[in-house]
């Protein structure tokens, strides 16, 4: 074999091995390399994982784990991970994977309701994004904030609005917190405000009266009707002898917010707290629960009628019966005492 032939078979081996190298590379790089048949997968990874992290949890989503780390390093990647929620789509290439997880952070969707103290409200958050329940309970109660923001021990819970609210996974507890706050400002918009001062409430105070409502009723259409009666009473400077007051009372007292209190007994009313408004005037000293945003506007947008009293209807369930005077009252009470003792309902 002559040398011409020699340079030319090295040639042609050298072009081989090269369309291989090229051939592998490309495959790597560009060849679907999920391993699930749904239409995506979700990964979730935390504040300051690392490549090791995303490795494990893209394992068993991806036919070949080796040459997605191939390219990952080939793209910087691997010192580069970043935290949150990413969708990995059923026939990606490692190519789009990786420029996913780079720049594709998924928001989610965060909802919370009628929750009755911050732990529980801590607790609901931290099923739905990262920062877990101990660090929102910290923030939530940091002493400096609610200082700055006009908010007390009492009226902490008011400054979050039950609501869906869009967040990234991986947001941190002190920027949830300082989400809610703006979404609370926001809510109170002039509008609200000035209707609130109509009424001689403040925002806060707004808010706890909405809260009684909120526990009164669940029928959003009768909402300001109860709204209307409860300020009719305070404008009287009546007490508002309101049982889910008393209720909330008897579940502070104890602790135990689990407990199920359908009746309320004459021996509860006489518990001693400033929850209890049928021994002390005005509104309670914060919110009992935190009411929707039906149960805020009830209060802002209250009916105007003579009504002082209501109790529940016994003929139209989760509605009431309303009265002007206390003898029309009794006898809708006497009427409801009856149904009740039917139904052997003793606590």
């Amino acid at each position: 074999m002559n040398l011409k032939k020699i340079v030319l078979a090295v040639a042609l081996l050298g072009v081989i091995i090269g369309g291989i190298i090229v051939y592998n590379i490309y495959t790597a790089i560009f060849s679907p390399n999920t391993a699930f048949n749904n239409e995506n997968a979700y990964v979730y990874i935390p504040t300051g994982a690392g490549f090791g992290e995303v490795k494990k949890q893209l394992t068993p989503l991806l036919k070949n784990i080796n040459s997605f780390e191939s390219v990952a390093k080939r793209k910087g990647y691997t010192k580069n991970v970043k935290a949150g929620k990413y969708s990995i789509e059923k026939g990606m290439n490692n190519n789009e994977i990786i420029n996913t997880l780079r720049s594709r952070n998924l928001p989610v969707k965060v909802s919370f309701n009628n929750q009755e103290n911050i732990g529980r409200l801590a607790g609901r958050i931290a099923s739905q994004i990262e920062a877990d329940s101990i660090s929102l309970v910290k923030v939530m109660n940091d002493s400096v904030f609610l200082s700055e923001n006009g908010l007390s021990e009492e009226t902490k819970l008011s400054v979050y609005i039950p609501n869906s609210y869009e967040f990234f996974w991986n947001t941190p507890a002190v920027k949830f917190r300082e989400r809610m706050l703006s979404e609370y400002q926001r809510f109170w918009n002039q509008e609200r405000i000035e209707k609130a001062l109509q009424l001689g409430l403040s925002p806060t105070e707004v808010i706890t009266l909405a809260s009684v409502v909120q526990k009164e009723t669940a029928k959003v259409d009768e909402r300001s009707r109860v709204a209307g009666v409860y300020l009719n009473r305070l404008r009287k400077n009546m007490l508002l002898q309101a049982d889910p007051t008393v209720i909330y009372a008897i579940k502070k007292h104890t602790g135990n917010y689990d407990t199920i209190i359908k009746r309320v007994l004459y021996k509860d009313l006489e518990l001693d707290s400033p929850y209890n408004t049928y021994k002390y005037a005005g509104l309670p000293p914060g919110p009992i629960t935190m009411p929707d945003i039906s149960s805020i506007d009830a209060v802002l947008n209250a009916e105007k009628h003579d009504y002082y009293y209501f109790v529940a209807n016994v003929q139209e369930f989760g509605y009431h019966k309303f009265a002007k005077t206390l003898s029309q009252h009794n006898v809708n009470k006497q009427e409801y005492v009856h149904w009740i003792n039917s139904q052997n309902i003793k606590r």
